[in-house]
């Protein structure tokens, strides 16, 4: 240590005042919403709003019919049907996050109880953390974990993992001022709760505990309500507005016009009859308001949510919450930190350059071994762990991949002296008897300057050294310079914490880093090219983050270096400045925590879809304010607790493979929502067209039930069970302002809906005026004769009806098909061995229609089929993707 004094810490009365004062070295747990308002939350989605207007008018109606003996109990059928479609989208999507979050529970729990050691009342004792209070003298070793925020009092070589809080895996600390580093994150001389002791040892008096530390602020701003707005909430938001306007002009419109037919010619008023009339022109505006709402939307959106929350952990995301899947689709920014995620998050040897020997001499191997503090953990024999200083382990794991052992090599030499490294002698020296070579032997590391200045023999020209070390340091690498002494005298070696009368041989350099993963940069350069931003926000050196920068293909030989910016000018400049310059940035070095939620916050102003990764405390406060928070699979507690997707497998290559799940899934989105208002334009245009020509709809209320489960359910569970296509990477992504549905869209929906309505009501008409008893007589010229034959006719016969609703469910199967293939720019056929949910889905309606009309008698309202129509419907209804097929290979 620099000095040695005597404390006699706090006496137990001022232990006591100063909680009173500063308070429990305790973190503020975050508030839980209960089970019931998480359900609760579900039924704010604009769609379930509209769908519980609409639920509310059908009950008004179907009351009104029941009551006055118009129907039967069947009339509460419709509003059945809507409540079991709002009951499944909330429930489904409640139980799946409510399970995710269960496997999340034990992450926040915090150990307050572990024991520390302090000195009070002149006496060194253990007390649980939580106990430990503002001016407390502690004492740490190698291992242990910072209780609270505290300024060093002794330091002996002492160096904090800060990974967890800056990013930093190593920091050199010290309490001698001279040595202090101006730009170091946070202060040399200060060690800061949730960080952990690397090496060497100290005593610190504490500063700061509980929330008032730095990471109990970080901690603090990972549990702030976001409360962003999802892109999709906000594209569906347009939608039910779209949605409401329309069907309440719609309605407005049916009643007007009826009124107006009502009074034209009028002679003589009955006000009893005009009531009558009223009231049942309302009642078919409402049923237009109904049949408008989709209410499979919600169901749609929430089993494709579901499917692709359980399917991407297949690729090692595990999500938490169920927006996030669909979320990462629309990404625009990714800021990443670097250790851990970029990286591997463990120093390893890049290079060795041992001179005067071809290959790894006894020397250099003993001297690595015996001359360190660090160990090797081989409890997992697939993944060995350095334990201790880090630099250190990476040597003793380039011994372990050149298939020497360094515990036998540490264990039979006998330690004499040593000199553990210490940032001001900037080496570690170690006097042994050495077994290897029979003598005692002193052996160095530690600076290569420094080093070579206490070096009598050099293998090599010191340039040479020099020219190497300087390449490895453009690299932005760690480096470190060996040598040793043979000792064959009595003459002392050490004196004063010094080495003294020594005539050392350099033996080389090794040049230390922590590699990027193996994946990063195919999948860096994945994101850039479907128009990703990528923005690298860590606690190092600038040095450092440009060098992975540039190996991750983010930072160019030739880069601006406006791009970059380090923590203190980040925090000097004010939001209107940075608003500026936070598109084009790319890397934000020695950044500390809140630097990187306000980098997010800033890129929302600009109105960029964020998603943010990080494995330590100090990314959980962006985690949580982003549209998307990714924690890695190894990172801490709070990180996990604060984000949406963990990453199993901490590779961002995953990251990468999320926004193909997310975009893919927006496209399954928008097919369903092709799909379903084609289907609601039709229904509503025939509402429309029989409410002025005074025609009945011609499916009877259990009928439009299988065809709302066809709409709803069957088609929600085909079209999201899709696979991603690899296809969605190729473009930029979709801009938060854009409306679900395009231009293109609408031009489906309403060309398509109208073709239908065309087509059906020339069946009805066709019907009415012609006894049709088997479609293998069907008259071209009859069906148009009597498309404009408004005449009462005779009807429709049994028979009639079960053709005119096979043939109407058959449409929306076919149509299913090409809403599969809508944005793909492939055939429907393709990849259909890849789409087996898809095929048995269809072959599940076909099945279904065939089974109530063959079987279903008065209940449906049906009458067998005969084989050979059946053939005539599926060929002649299938006409529908045959023409959409044609249309895909006319558009390529």
């Amino acid at each position: 240590m620099q000095s040695t004094h005597h404390y006699a810490g706090l006496s137990d009365a001022q232990a006591l005042e100063s909680r009173r004062q500063h308070g429990a070295n305790t973190l503020t747990p975050p508030k839980k919403e209960s089970l019931w308002a998480q359900f609760i939350e579900k039924f704010t989605d604009p769609i379930i709003i509209i769908l519980l207007v609409a639920l509310a008018l059908s009950i008004a109606v179907s009351c009104y019919e029941f009551f006055s003996g118009h129907a039967g109990v069947s009339a509460f059928f419709e509003p059945g049907g809507i409540l079991i479609a709002v009951l499944l989208a909330t429930v489904v999507g409640f139980c799946f996050e409510l399970s995710a979050n269960k496997k999340f529970e034990v992450l926040n729990k915090v150990n307050d109880d572990a024991p520390v050691k302090v000195i009070r009342s002149e006496n060194i004792c253990r007390i649980p953390k939580k106990e430990v209070v503002v001016g407390d003298v502690v004492i740490l070793e190698t291992g242990d974990e910072v209780p609270a925020d505290g300024e060093l009092l002794e330091a002996v070589a002492l160096q904090i993992n800060e990974s967890t809080l800056t990013g930093e895996p190593v920091c050199k600390k010290t309490a001698n001022p001279a040595a202090f580093d101006p730009d170091a994150t946070y202060p040399s001389n200060h060690a800061m709760k949730g960080t952990t002791v690397a090496d060497g040892h100290c005593i610190m008096q504490v500063l700061k505990v509980g929330d008032a530390t730095e990471y109990g602020k970080v901690y603090k701003g990972a549990q702030i309500d976001s409360s962003v707005e999802t892109p999709l909430n906000k594209q569906l938001d347009k939608l039910a507005d779209l949605i409401t306007k329309a069907s309440y002009a719609i309605a407005a419109l049916i009643i007007a016009g009826r009124m107006a037919g009502y009074f034209i010619g009028l002679e003589t008023l009955d006000w009893i009859q005009l009531g009558g009339y009223l009231l049942n022109t309302i009642m078919i505006a409402v049923t237009v308001i109904v049949v408008a709402v989709p209410e499979g939307l919600p169901m749609s959106v929430t089993l494709s949510l579901a499917l692709s929350m359980k399917r991407m952990l297949s690729t090692n995301n595990l999500v938490r919450k169920m927006h996030a899947c669909e979320t990462m689709g629309a990404a625009t920014v990714i800021c990443t930190d670097k250790t851990g995620t970029l990286t591997q998050n463990q120093m390893k040897v890049y290079e060795a350059k041992f001179y005067g020997s071809a290959g790894i001499t006894d020397a250099v191997k003993e001297g690595i071994a015996v001359n360190s503090t660090a160990y090797l953990d081989f409890s997992d024999a697939a993944k060995v762990k350095a334990l201790g200083n880090p630099t250190e382990g990476a040597l003793l794991l380039w011994l372990h991949d050149n298939g020497i052992s360094y515990l036998p090599l540490r264990e039979e030499a006998e330690v004499l002296e040593q000199l553990t490294f210490s940032a001001e002698r900037k080496y570690m020296a170690t006097i042994v008897s050495s077994p290897l070579l029979h003598k005692k032997v002193l052996y160095v590391k530690g600076a290569p300057e420094i080093v070579l200045d206490l070096c009598a023999t050099l293998p090599v020209a010191k340039e040479e050294v020099h020219r190497q070390l300087l390449e490895y340091q453009n690299k932005a690498m760690r480096t470190l310079g060996f040598a040793c002494q043979i000792i064959d005298d009595d003459r002392r070696y050490t004196g004063e914490g010094q080495l003294q009368n020594v005539s050392l041989t350099f033996l080389g350099i090794v040049a230390i880093s922590d590699p990027v993963r193996a994946e990063v940069p195919d999948a860096v350069k994945t994101c850039l090219n479907a128009g990703i931003d990528v923005k690298m926000v860590t606690g190092d050196t600038s040095g450092t983050a440009k060098e992975i920068g540039r190996q991750i293909g983010l930072w160019g030989s030739g880069e601006d270096e406006s791009h970059h910016l380090t923590g203190a000018e980040f925090a000097a400049m004010p939001d209107e400045a940075l608003l500026s310059r936070v598109l084009p940035l790319k890397i934000l070095s020695r950044a500390r925590p809140m630097d990187k939620q306000r980098l997010v916050q800033l890129l929302q102003e600009k109105n960029q879809v964020v998603a943010v990764t990080g494995d330590g405390t100090n990314d959980a406060p962006a985690l949580n304010v982003a549209q998307v928070g990714l924690s890695m699979g190894d990172g801490t507690s709070v990180a996990k607790e604060a984000s949406d997707i963990t990453i199993l497998d901490n590779s961002f290559s995953s990251i990468s493979r999320a926004v193909m799940w997310g975009r893919s899934l927006y496209q399954n989105i928008r097919r369903f929502i092709l799909f379903q208002m084609t289907i609601n334009v039709a229904a509503c245009l025939i509402v429309l067209i029989g409410a002025f020509l005074g025609t009945e709809s011609p499916l009877t209320v259990t009928q439009m039930l299988w065809v709302n489960l066809i709409m709803d359910t069957f088609a929600a569970l085909a079209l999201a069970s899709l696979p991603p296509s690899e296809q969605v990477m190729k473009s930029k992504p979709r801009k938060t302002t854009d409306y679900i549905i395009s231009r293109a869209m609408a031009k489906r929906i309403l060309g398509v809906g109208v073709l239908f309505v065309v087509l059906l009501f020339g069946l009805v008409q066709y019907f009415k005026h012609a006894e049709v008893v088997s479609l293998s007589d069907f008259s071209a010229s009859a069906f148009a004769a009597s498309f404009f034959n408004f005449g009462a006719g005779s009807g429709l016969s049994p028979y009639e009806l079960s053709l005119f609703f096979t043939i109407f469910v058959l449409l929306q199967l076919w149509n299913m098909f090409n809403a599969k293939a809508f944005m793909s720019g492939k055939s429907a056929f393709a990849m259909l061995g890849k789409c087996s949910g898809f095929l048995a889905v269809a072959a599940v309606i076909l099945f279904g229609q065939w089974l109530i009309v063959t079987v279903g008698g008065e209940m449906f309202g049906v009458t067998p089929l005969k084989p050979a129509d059946w053939g005539i419907i599926i060929g002649a209804t299938s006409l529908v993707l045959w023409t959409g097929e044609i249309a895909r290979l006319l558009g390529k």
